[in-house]
């Protein structure tokens, strides 16, 4: 299964990136960093079009599986993932033949906090915006790290969700 990660830290080599380091060795998968992208929030008039988004979901579309990884900011996902899932409207109003490509693809979610305390209702998003867009959700993970570093009971949890994914 083709798998790209998409990691939406603020910080592209904080403990987020710990998890996508980690997580990218276990499922072989490519990894985007938002971070390093030129894209803004959704815009109604679509004056944005010209930025990295577009052709940026052109690429994911080709993959099987979506694994979102996401800090825990103020009990939810970080604004450079949420700016990209605002982005997707772009999908299904001005290229909608890419949106269309969503349909049938598979989507996951990581989120990486500073300790193990899941914030309530932390994954709603991912999965209602999976079902909206016909994509089959496979499930999430509340995982941490502490200055870069995963503890191994946690790395073994990471392993087991793994499982999961490729099942």
């Amino acid at each position: 299964m083709k798998t790209m990660i998409i990691q939406g830290s603020a910080r592209s080599e904080g403990n987020t990136k710990a998890v996508v380091t980690l997580l990218q060795q276990k499922l072989n998968a490519d990894v985007i960093d938002l971070k390093k992208l030129d894209y803004s929030g959704f815009d109604y008039a679509h004056a944005n079009r010209e930025d990295d988004f577009l052709p940026t979901m052109k690429k994911l579309v080709q993959y099987d599986l979506f694994l979102f990884v996401t800090p825990v900011y103020w009990y939810s996902m970080s604004g450079l993932m949420k700016n990209f899932f605002d982005r997707i409207t772009d999908c299904l109003k001005i290229d909608k033949e890419t949106g269309r490509k969503l349909r049938g693809l598979k989507m996951a979610a990581v989120a990486c906090g500073s300790d193990d305390l899941e914030a309530e209702g932390f994954f709603i998003p991912f999965q209602k915006s999976a079902d909206y867009l016909g994509m089959t959700y496979k499930g999430s993970l509340h995982t941490w790290a502490h200055h870069g570093n995963i503890e191994p009971p946690e790395q073994v949890r990471i392993k087991e969700f793994v499982k999961t994914l490729t099942e």
